[in-house]
């Protein structure tokens, strides 16, 4: 899976900032990855907030009142775009 299947403007997880909001697009690694996420609560069309991310180590996400830490294989395997606030 890549950013152009899974629609333009897609990147990994892994690249997303600290306290910014993201759309799960797509997963790559297969189905047992994808069902492995699904069953964590992290399913494609979730959105989720990166509330800890540390450049050689386990991010934190958030997902209603949920936290996961996820590895960078597992978030680099994860692709999102960005969520833009309606600014009215």
């Amino acid at each position: 899976m890549d950013a152009y299947s899974a629609g333009v403007g897609a990147f990994p997880l892994l690249l997303a900032a600290e306290g910014e909001r993201v759309r799960i697009v797509a997963v790559g690694g297969g189905r047992g990855m994808d069902r492995k996420l699904s069953d964590l609560g992290l399913a494609v069309g979730s959105e989720v907030m990166i509330v800890r991310r540390d450049s050689d180590g386990p991010m934190v996400v958030a997902r209603d009142n949920l936290r996961l830490a996820l590895g960078a294989g597992i978030a680099h395997r994860v692709l999102v775009a960005r969520i833009h606030e309606d600014r009215r």
